[in-house]
């Protein structure tokens, strides 16, 4: 299982940290991570890492704000977001797939969401 917490309410240009801890263990092959969701939309991709390499990977829009990073020993991947706006407001998702995709349907494994707002 996935959990993911530290979502909140914050006006633009603050931050947040989200969390994502596995009960289960993330295998090296693992790639992990994070889709946001707005009502009406499917999710998008946000960030991924390699859970071997650590290589990471960030949607455009997010470059230079946001950094996915994993803590090995903990199990737990997390996003800090710097410099928000009101367009990165969201319910934010982490999630596992067995190879690297941007697309939300190659993801087997996701966690509750929580929630991200930003006011202008």
């Amino acid at each position: 299982q996935l959990q993911a917490s530290g979502g909140g309410a914050v006006q633009a240009g603050g931050s947040l940290r989200l969390s994502c801890a596995a009960s289960g263990r993330i295998f090296s092959s693992h790639v992990m991570g994070w889709f946001r969701q707005v009502p009406g939309n499917e999710r998008d991709f946000v960030a991924a890492i390699r859970w071997n390499s650590g290589r990471t990977y960030y949607t455009d829009s997010v470059k230079g704000r946001f950094t996915i990073s994993g803590d090995y020993a903990k199990n737990t991947m997390y996003l800090q977001m710097d410099k928000l706006e009101p367009e990165d407001t969201a319910v934010y998702y982490c999630a596992r797939a067995n190879g690297y995709s941007t697309g939300w349907r190659d993801y087997d494994l996701w966690g509750q969401g929580t929630q991200v707002t930003v006011s202008s």
